[in-house]
């Protein structure tokens, strides 16, 4: 019989399509992925992966991998079942969240839910949301929390709050001078963003075709801090989050918001859990402790 960690290998390789990648999100070398994989194939007598550029699974691999995640969602849940206390808000939850929004909303809101629930622990991990989709589905994670759109019929997707999003650039920027700004003031002009897996990448994008600006595709950021820094050095301008710039680590230190007319761009936010968890309750109170924490920090 195939081994769980040989069906966790599998379900790596049909979510990545490459083996490295796979080996990297399961916490393994390459090598040794390789040839469990090897060996699931010789005990079930059939070629599960087709290996080339992209690797892809045979369609019997599907069938397995299919049914694999099934089988480690139910091996998840029984070991929180066995963690969790008959009082119901306790044991550990995996917990996803994404880089431009866990730094400025989950120090608060951890703090409340120590508060309210003190057995409740939260592992948590920032990530790309489109690797930890992938971690949700297969049950490494437990719930995420991802700005939206998110789709997919096995996920239960919880909208939690709506943050505007601003354009920053450097204070001596000759805009500023200008007494009303317009989307039109800014056709043209340099504006940075995060690297393209980033959803807020996506968002800037559509927001410099409204103004006719130039999004810059040979300075990405790799984080919000370094969108700031750039912005402020004078590179060019940025889209940042209304949560970063409140923080302590974001703020508007070196940079300045243009206020422009008619100006209310905006993302939203929610918690994502898989559809049908036994654990959908926990969740959920989970989800509505960070929803008020955001609305009261947005207030």
């Amino acid at each position: 019989m195939p081994s769980l960690r040989q069906l966790q290998y599998l379900v790596a390789i049909e979510d990545t399509l490459h083996f490295g990648r796979a080996a990297d999100s399961v916490h393994v070398t390459q090598p040794t992925l390789s040839q469990q994989i090897k060996e699931l194939e010789l005990r079930l007598g059939s070629k599960l992966v087709e290996r080339g550029r992209p690797v892809r699974l045979t369609p019997i691999g599907r069938d397995i991998a299919a049914r694999a995640r099934n089988v480690l969602r139910d091996i998840s849940e029984i070991r929180l079942i066995a963690e969790r206390s008959k009082d119901g808000m306790a044991g550990t939850i995996r917990f996803g969240v994404s880089p431009t929004i866990g730094p400025y909303l989950m120090p608060f809101a951890v703090v409340r839910l120590h508060k309210d629930y003190p057995q409740l622990k939260l592992y948590v991990r920032e990530g790309l949301p489109s690797d930890q989709f992938a971690e949700l589905r297969n049950g490494t994670l437990d719930m995420m929390l991802a700005p939206l759109p998110v789709t997919g019929s096995e996920l239960h997707i919880e909208p939690l709050f709506q943050e505007r999003l601003h354009l920053i650039g450097a204070p001596d920027h000759a805009l500023f001078g200008k007494e009303t700004l317009e989307y039109s003031d800014f056709t043209g002009e340099p504006v940075l963003s995060l690297d393209r897996r980033h959803p807020l990448h996506l968002q800037a994008y559509q927001i410099c075709e409204k103004m006719n600006a130039d999004i810059q595709r040979d300075y990405e950021g790799t984080s919000l801090d370094s969108l700031r820094q750039m912005a402020g050095s004078g590179l060019g301008m940025a889209i940042l989050p209304e949560l970063y710039l409140r923080s302590e680590t974001g703020g508007e230190g070196m940079v300045k918001r243009f206020d422009i007319k008619g100006w209310s761009e905006k993302r939203s936010i929610a918690a994502i859990w898989r559809e049908g968890t036994a654990f959908a309750d926990t969740y959920a109170a989970i989800a509505e402790v960070v929803a008020t924490e955001a609305r009261e920090i947005l207030a």
